[in-house]
């Protein structure tokens, strides 16, 4: 077990490298993987260990050095991410009244409620922020859907979303990927990424402490 987790950690901190290596393994199904990955990491609520942001950078890092075609990649993944979502969100309206029912004590109607009044009031905010923060983008359309938000209102913030999403960190990847010091300490910039996704968690939970902390004096 703890071999198997090393050797994900592995792969995940030198992912440069590893996409490198399966460029050139497969050169043409490497689009189709690279659909899938970001496909699973946001559209399904069990995988969101999958590498999203750092995925996305690595790509435009990586093509300074190996076969990959960018606009490919950028539409593949900008598609991938959509349906993701589109996908979850529709998992979590079916499934949301089905859950209720079958699990009422733990998923309550007056949760469902709260979800729906608190998505009609920031839920084009949540979800386009929700792409760049590692796990909450797997799980926020598929809440958004069992708040029953509105399915137009949720696709225009999807595609908005994922477009700022792709948009900005394959371009990213691709501009500071041919600096010298990020090629060599590749897996610092991947825990950079991800550090940066989870600061505006962090500090909401840091202000919601200290909130709380006020009421209590």
């Amino acid at each position: 077990m703890l071999a198997r987790v090393k050797e994900f950690l592995d792969y995940f901190l030198h992912l440069d490298v590893k996409l490198a290596e399966l460029v050139a393994l497969y050169p043409v199904w490497i689009y189709g993987i690279l659909f899938a990955i970001i496909f699973c990491e946001t559209g399904l609520v069990v995988t969101p260990f999958l590498p999203g942001d750092s995925l996305l950078f690595a790509v435009g890092a990586v093509s300074h050095s190996a076969d990959l075609n960018l606009w490919y990649c950028g539409f593949l993944m900008l598609a991938a991410a959509i349906l993701g979502d589109i996908v979850n969100y529709w998992v979590g309206r079916l499934a949301g009244r089905w859950m209720m029912k079958t699990f009422p004590r733990i998923v309550k109607k007056e949760y469902i409620d709260k979800t729906h009044h608190f998505f009609q009031k920031y839920g084009g905010k949540t979800i386009i922020i929700a792409r760049f923060l590692p796990i909450v983008r797997t799980f926020a359309p598929f809440v958004a859907g069992m708040g029953h938000m509105d399915a137009k209102k949720f696709m225009s913030f999807n595609v908005t979303g994922a477009v700022l999403w792709v948009g900005l960190l394959i371009p990213a990847g691709y501009f500071f990927g041919s600096i010298p010091v990020v090629k060599e300490n590749f897996e610092l910039v991947v825990f950079g990424i991800i550090g940066f996704s989870l600061l505006p968690m962090v500090i909401e939970f840091l202000k919601h402490k200290l909130a709380k902390r006020k009421e209590n004096s």
